[in-house]
């Protein structure tokens, strides 16, 4: 008899081997999205920390450029105003807690009046107005900055102003006088600092870290006032 030639006809692969096939590319497709993920994560973490620095910079240059130029006048108020004709222009800094979290405000008159137009002088009398006011449900907070010529009309407290920063944790201001002693609020209108500036004010800033609220970015900074103490 002639032996006929069988051919080998390979089997298809077991329950098992396509068990362990899914695994390994469930297990490789993790590792790569994970890798992915985490890069995108540390550019959006990079690249909103630069923001934050950029914003911080800006801010703290801003505010100790007007406190450099800061002084007092006696000369009357702006036109509008109730307290118009009633003599000194004030430095006023206070403290205040808005949304749960403490902040500082300023007002004072200042010769660092920003100006879009060619044909107005730079160095022109203005009071400058620094207020926070709160932002949604997170309880942040946003930096304004007013610059209000005195020829012009005074706007409604804690309004008429640009925005200078956002997502502000906290704020504030330390003043120190003619004797180096620090004060946490300042009126040139009335107590000790009547008639004064301050020597010095020091600045602080804290934004918030949304990987780590509990470790906000922290800024800080001094200016030295001409005219005062």
């Amino acid at each position: 008899m002639r032996k006929q030639n069988l051919q080998h006809i390979p089997g298809g692969f077991t329950l098992l081997e396509v068990l362990i096939a899914i695994f390994i590319f469930a297990l490789v497709a993790s590792a790569i999205f994970t890798a992915y993920t985490g890069t995108f994560r540390i550019i959006d973490e990079s690249e909103s920390r630069a923001d934050i620095y950029e914003m911080a910079g800006i801010a703290l240059e801003r505010i100790s450029e007007d406190l450099e130029s800061a002084y007092l006048s006696n000369m009357a108020q702006t036109p509008g105003s109730d307290e118009a004709n009633s003599g000194m222009v004030l430095f006023v800094g206070e403290k205040k807690e808005l949304m749960g979290r403490s902040c500082g405000a300023l007002r004072f008159l200042s010769l660092a009046h920003l100006t879009f137009s060619e044909e107005e002088p730079v160095a022109k009398p203005t009071e400058i107005v620094y207020y926070v006011a709160g932002k949604g449900e997170e309880g942040l907070l946003e930096l304004y900055r007013s610059d209000t010529p005195l020829s012009h009309e005074r706007p409604d407290a804690e309004s008429g102003g640009l925005l200078l920063c956002e997502e502000l944790s906290y704020i504030g201001f330390i003043y120190y006088d003619a004797d180096g002693e620090p004060h946490e609020t300042w009126n040139s209108g009335e107590g000790e600092s009547k008639g004064k500036l301050p020597s010095r004010v020091s600045i602080s800033m804290e934004f918030a870290d949304s990987s780590n609220p509990e470790t906000p970015y922290k800024f800080m900074t001094g200016v030295a006032i001409p005219m005062g103490g």
